[in-house]
């Protein structure tokens, strides 16, 4: 994983009713290719950067949510419906923040691929980075 950064960065969803900032240190970032991401975006998989929950705000808007399992939450423009934010109980003092939606994505690279063992069969990778057929390295935890 790469070292911890400062992330000093601006995103919202794609109509701008919802948006936020952060300015927190990244803890890591990756491709999640799960079902439920899958089904909640309608691709073959998510860009996440995970940052430090103190750091992260909402700046305009109230986002809608939606508890996707017993653990977790989703936060997403209820007018648009662009997802923005994962949040796991088990973890409250992180959040996940879709890189996409961020206003420069480019601040951010993904490390990693998890839930591998979930990836489209048609989808075909070629970048090299690690991949986990679970929820990655630190699943143990």
């Amino acid at each position: 994983m790469q070292e911890p950064k400062l992330l000093d960065a601006s995103g919202g969803c794609l109509c701008g009713e919802v948006r936020y900032h952060i300015y927190s240190t990244s803890v890591d970032a990756g491709f999640c290719h799960c079902r439920m991401c899958q089904k909640s975006s309608g691709a073959p998989t998510i860009a996440w950067v995970t940052v430090v929950t103190e750091g992260f705000t909402y700046t305009r808007g109230e986002p809608a949510l939606f508890q996707s399992s017993a653990q977790a939450q989703r936060e997403f423009c209820g007018r648009c419906g662009t997802q923005l934010v994962f949040r796991q109980q088990r973890d409250p003092g992180l959040v996940d923040v879709t890189i996409a939606t961020l206003d420069n994505p480019s601040l951010v690279q993904p490390e990693y691929h998890i839930w591998n063992s979930s990836r489209m069969e048609w989808l075909h990778l070629a970048d090299q980075l690690p991949t986990y057929n679970d929820e990655g390295p630190d699943a143990n935890a």
